[in-house]
C-alpha cells in the first residue's frame, strides 16, 4: 500500500508552515504503508495541478492533505469540501476568488473518503488532541480538499483520500497573544495515528463527531 501526504508552503505572512514541517517529519512507513510527502503551493488551481501531477506518478492508494488552521487547538480532520473558493486573503501569487465555483461539473459538496471518527479516536487514544471538522473553509485548503475528492469522483474511484487542519506551533503565536498552538513532534504524531487508523481501517466507527454550532 502507497499513502500520498501532501503539505502546504507558508502563507499569509508566516515564515513556516506546520503543515508541511510535520509532513516532512513523518515516518517513511506506517502500518507497513510506503508514505510519500509532497509539498503543495497555496495557491489557487496550482495546488490542484500539482496534487494531480503527485497522484498520476505515485498512484497511491490513500491521499492526504494538510494544511494549517491557525487558531485551532487541536487536529482537525475535515467532514466536508463545498464547491466554493471565497478568500478573505490572497494566495502566495495574489489570487483572491470570491465566491467563484471550483469545479463546475462538481457537487456542491463532498464528503471525506475517509474513516475519520476512527482516526481521531486513534489519534485522541495516543493522548493528541484530535476532532473532527465540519468546515475546511474556503480558501485553498477547501479549494485542495474539494480538488482531491472531484478528482477521487472523476478519476480514481478506488482511491480513499480527505484533508486534515494543524495548528500554529509555538513559534508563530509568540506574537499573537492567547492563540493555540501545538508541539511539532506532537502534530508529526498525530499525523502518524491518523494515517494508521486510515490504512487498518475500511468502515467508519458511529459515535458522536458533531458540533451544534
Amino acid at each position: 500500500m502507497k499513502v500520498l501526504i501532501t503539505g502546504f508552503d507558508p502563507f499569509g505572512g508566516e515564515k513556516v508552515n506546520p503543515a508541511w514541517l510535520a509532513v516532512k517529519n513523518m515516518k517513511d512507513q506506517i502500518a507497513g504503508a510506503e508514505i510519500v510527502k509532497v509539498q503543495i503551493p497555496t495557491v489557487f488551481r496550482d495546488s490542484i495541478d500539482k496534487l494531480q501531477q503527485a497522484i498520476d506518478m505515485e498512484k497511491p492508494d490513500i491521499t492526504l492533505c494538510i494544511g494549517q488552521a491557525g487558531g485551532r487547538y487541536e487536529l482537525s480532520v475535515e467532514r466536508v469540501a463545498i464547491n466554493i473558493d471565497d478568500a478573505r486573503i490572497p494566495d502566495n501569487k495574489d489570487n483572491q476568488p470570491i465566491d467563484k465555483i471550483i469545479y463546475e461539473d462538481g457537487q456542491n459538496a463532498y464528503f471525506a473518503e475517509l474513516p475519520i471518527k476512527t482516526m481521531v479516536k486513534n489519534a485522541k487514544d495516543n493522548n493528541i488532541p484530535a476532532a473532527v471538522s465540519n468546515t475546511a473553509g474556503t480558501f485553498v485548503c477547501n479549494h485542495i480538499m474539494y480538488g482531491l475528492l472531484y478528482l477521487i469522483e472523476k478519476k480514481y474511484p478506488e482511491m480513499k483520500g480527505g484533508f486534515i487542519h494543524v495548528p500554529f506551533i509555538a513559534e508563530q503565536v509568540i506574537d499573537k497573544k492567547n492563540t493555540p498552538s501545538m508541539s511539532l513532534e506532537d502534530i508529526t504524531k498525530g499525523l502518524e495515528y491518523f494515517v494508521e487508523a486510515a490504512i487498518k481501517n475500511d468502515e467508519d466507527i458511529e459515535v458522536t463527531g458533531g458540533t451544534i454550532c
